[in-house]
């Protein structure tokens, strides 16, 4: 019981100052009241399926409960069970090498970051990857039922394109020869949310060549970006990175923490086999391969002439698979030294937290709750009640806002997920003043409606403006406004609208169906007496 309380602490102690009601929104984390399921929300809209099946599981967990309490319950998931699978895959029986890897794996500047910049669905990918790759060493050991518990620990990991990759890499490195192949067939079955529309428009998905720089890794301190992503930092946004990352003796203890884990490696692929230690490295090269000779130029080439690469982009989230080993490794290592010096587990386990306080209590203030401003909810009635169709047109353009009733923090726009109507949006983001173009195929036709008052040719139906947010808003004097608010207005279009079905909306649903259908099956396997379901001989 030691190891879970103290990963309960670790995550209360982030995640106290946020647990009353209201929500979280920082960048990329944009979570709603009541989350409509919309056809973007599988994947059939105009945009690449990043957030595929996320929004489509949250849309329907919120028909349940408060969006705000899904949050939380997410978070705290993602910040209690990444630290406690750390701990039990640690090759030892001692509670204190566990609480080392423990707090190794779930206080990170990977943790921080991603937590600050609002990817919860990597958090919780990254969460995962313990308990699968301990399901994928079971798979390779014959256990049975094991591979039911690979696939039932890959669920929540392939909320997203990123985290199903992550979570199918982990699964493979640590299976072994043995299980490769159904563990492969599984993760592609699971993998089909987002796969499948990927694929369909596999044509449309490719990335401007510049996003390559601006996306790479960063350094942090003086040390550069090279032992920044050692320390599994080197975030491309240095709003989200938590000063403490730039003291002058970070990477001091951060070659110092990977020395220790190198020591411990042996020990590791004797236990493990040499695939998740590979994995480990696979991980770091991805992630500063754009710093590496030829890299970029490889890079920039893939994202902007092969379709999906641009998952390439973010490139320091793939530091992900190196967490694993160096936390454990880490704590292997100290395990060996603390033979001769017993206080030494006590500063390993302390160590994580005092090299960055800066995480503690919701990043000191960095994060905090809030409500919407009734605005959304009035909005959200008018266009549920009214029957005309057409999509949302979201102005100023842009894909984040800084709203004053959120402290003028950087926050997606909200909505896209808020509204019960597909809300167009335009997606080109600027990093450093340098403006990325955007991957939706519907922004530049709307754009050109915009111009010249042809909103209903091209599916737009409604106008929403927000308030109190940096942008300009054209003149909309030709449109019918329906609701004004403080923060909200919103504009019907004259005339007729466009109406277009979603494409190819029964491959995706079939995609989904296979998907779930795989999860019911190995999850009535894992609950059924042993020897019932197919495979049981096998891994026997």
């Amino acid at each position: 019981m030691i190891l879970p309380a103290w990963c309960g602490l670790l995550a209360l102690v982030v995640l106290f100052p946020l647990l009353g009601r209201g929500f979280v929104l920082s960048y990329d984390m944009v979570f709603v009241p009541s989350q409509s399921l919309l056809p973007e929300s599988v994947g059939a809209g105009s945009t690449p399926a990043r957030s595929v099946p996320a929004d489509a599981v949250v849309a329907l967990v919120t028909g349940l409960l408060p969006g705000d309490v899904v949050q939380k319950v997410l978070l705290a998931a993602a910040l209690f069970l990444g630290p406690w699978g750390a701990g039990r895959l640690v090759p030892t029986e001692s509670v204190g090498t566990r609480l080392i890897a423990a707090t190794a794996y779930g206080w990170t500047p990977y943790v921080a970051e991603r937590l600050f910049m609002g990817h919860w669905p990597y958090l919780l990918a990254y969460a995962c990857l313990p308990w699968i790759a301990a399901a994928g060493l079971a798979v390779r050991a014959g256990e049975p039922k094991s591979l039911a518990r690979l696939v039932l620990w890959m669920a929540p990991a392939v909320l997203t394109p990123t985290g199903g990759l992550l979570a199918a890499g982990t699964a493979l490195a640590a299976c072994g020869r043995r299980g490769a192949v159904r563990v492969f067939a599984v993760a592609l079955g699971v993998n089909l949310p987002w796969l499948v529309p990927s694929v369909l428009r596999s044509g449309a998905v490719l990335s401007a060549p510049q996003a390559v720089e601006l996306f790479a890794a960063k350094g942090e301190n003086w040390a550069g970006v090279f032992v920044s992503v050692l320390g599994l930092g080197g975030y491309w946004n240095a709003d989200v990175v938590p000063a403490s990352r730039g003291l002058p003796l970070v990477p001091v203890l951060t070659v110092a923490v990977v020395a220790v884990a190198l020591v411990a490696f042996p020990r590791l692929v004797r236990s493990w086999g040499f695939g998740l230690v590979a994995l480990g490295g696979v991980g770091l090269v991805f992630a500063l391969l754009a710093h590496l000779p030829f890299g970029r130029v490889v890079l920039e080439w893939a994202v902007a002439s092969v379709p999906g690469a641009a998952l390439l982009r973010d490139a320091q989230k793939w530091v992900a698979w190196w967490a694993l080993p160096l936390a454990v490794g880490f704590a292997l290592g100290v395990e060996a030294l603390a033979r001769a010096h017993k206080a030494v587990v006590a500063v390993a386990v302390a160590l994580p937290v005092v090299a960055m306080p800066d995480l503690a209590w919701g990043g000191w203030g960095r994060l905090d709750t809030v409500q919407y401003p009734a605005d959304w909810a009035r909005v959200r009635e008018v266009l549920a009640a009214d029957p005309r169709g057409g999509d949302v047109l979201a102005l100023p353009l842009g894909a984040f806002r800084r709203f004053g009733w959120n402290g003028d923090r950087t926050q997606l726009d909200p909505a896209p997920r808020v509204l019960p109507r597909t809300v167009v949006v335009d997606d080109t983001v600027n990093v450093s003043g340098v403006p990325v173009p955007g991957e939706d195929t519907r922004m530049p036709g709307v754009r050109a409606a915009l111009r010249d008052g042809s909103l209903g040719a091209v599916g737009v139906g409604w106008v929403l403006v927000e308030h109190g947010t940096p942008g300009d808003v054209p003149d909309l004097s030709g449109l019918d406004e329906v609701f004004a608010g403080s923060w909200l207005t919103l504009y019907r279009v004259p005339g007729a609208v466009v109406t277009r079905a979603p494409e190819d909306l029964g491959w995706i649903v079939a995609g989904d169906v296979v998907a779930v259908l795989i999860l019911a099956g190995f999850l009535l396997w894992q609950r059924l007496p042993t020897g019932r379901l197919l495979f049981h001989r096998r891994e026997e």
